[in-house]
């Protein structure tokens, strides 16, 4: 009985596991097929090929979603626009390991932004693990010599930042509450693609889409697929999956991996040399992450949710899972967590 349960457990945990993989690996795929003219419309493509099978596959509950329940998705949907084109543009001027563990400061930013909201105190050892996180960032972005960070290196750390109001703006919007998380997810991504499209037929410097779609060759077109049904499309499902076989925290935790895939694939694949500095800042991330995303995670459990919260727990958890549909503590489901995957 328990080599069986032992076994279904992790029949459930591989998938996820695969989902954290991809998750890491998408800087470097982002990066291959995209340009600093090309961003605007590669986001164009690559959620043009996701809407249609969500908005197929979640069409009933989609058009039971109330006036209120759209407007909040749309507002979320802006500001998922926001964090999409931060990333893009931050992958492009920086390396895949930067972009993927600069942005995982996300699951440092969003306790500390929720306990500025709460009115409450983050213990000392989240204090001291979030120290560790940003060390770890300014010696991975001066690994090679002390200069002012790359354009890059900023503009995801504005993208952890965006992800952060993401976050806190599902867990805290009334008028998301209790939607269906697929067609919440489909209002955001349709939301997002109509900014990247005005954005891009209004920009005189941006190549159009179908520009760009006409100028991809083979290479182009798997990697832009691999965003699409891979990081998107897969990343969602198994999700919305495992979450159902186990408990959203397990899925959460082995979500929160990713910017250890992201630097393995990075570094491996991509062949960044951070230098001997930039290793100790990978490290100091990695772990300062991982010791605020326990500490958090305990202290979240050890709170009662306050009145009006509806129940929906520690963000934390949340941000780690970061590319389609998190894993949200408690049971809540409030849609999609920051999609920005870049």
């Amino acid at each position: 009985m328990t080599v069986t349960v032992a076994r279904r457990a992790w029949l459930t945990d591989l998938p996820v596991l695969l989902v954290a993989v991809v998750w890491g690996s998408s800087y470097l795929a982002a990066k291959g097929i995209t340009t600093a003219q090309t961003v605007l419309a590669v986001l164009v493509l690559r959620f043009a090929v996701v809407i249609p099978v969500l908005v197929v596959a979640g069409w009933r509950k989609l058009r039971a979603l109330s006036g209120a329940q759209l407007s909040g998705a749309g507002l979320l949907g802006l500001i998922l626009a926001g964090i999409f084109l931060l990333e893009t543009y931050g992958v492009v001027h920086t390396s895949a390991t930067n972009a993927g563990l600069i942005i995982s400061l996300t699951m440092i930013f969003t306790p500390i932004a929720e306990s500025r909201v709460r009115g409450t105190r983050l213990s000392g050892a989240f204090m001291a693990a979030a120290g560790l996180s940003v060390l770890g960032v300014v010696l991975l972005t001066q690994g090679t010599g002390f200069s002012a960070p790359s354009v890059g290196d900023l503009l995801m750390l504005g993208a952890a930042v965006a992800r952060t109001v993401h976050v806190l703006a599902m867990a805290r919007m009334d008028s998301v509450r209790g939607a269906d998380s697929l067609s919440l997810t489909t209002i955001q991504l349709g939301t997002a693609v109509v900014v990247f499209a005005l954005l891009s037929t209004t920009s005189g410097t941006d190549a159009t889409p179908w520009a760009v779609a006409a100028g991809f060759g083979g290479a182009q077109w798997l990697g832009l697929l691999y965003l699409s049904v891979f990081c998107t499309l897969f990343a969602f499902f198994v999700q919305m999956w495992a979450v159902r076989r186990t408990s959203p925290s397990r899925v959460s935790l082995l979500l929160g991996t990713e910017p250890v895939w992201a630097a393995v694939v990075g570094i491996t694949l991509a062949g960044d040399r951070p230098g001997w500095l930039g290793f100790l800042g990978v490290a100091l991330i990695l772990g300062g992450t991982a010791w605020g995303r326990s500490v958090a995670g305990r202290d979240g459990d050890a709170e009662t949710a306050s009145p009006g919260d509806d129940g929906t727990g520690n963000p934390a958890q949340a941000a780690a899972a970061s590319d389609v549909e998190p894993a949200q503590p408690h049971g809540t489901d409030p849609g999609l967590e920051p999609a920005g995957r870049a």
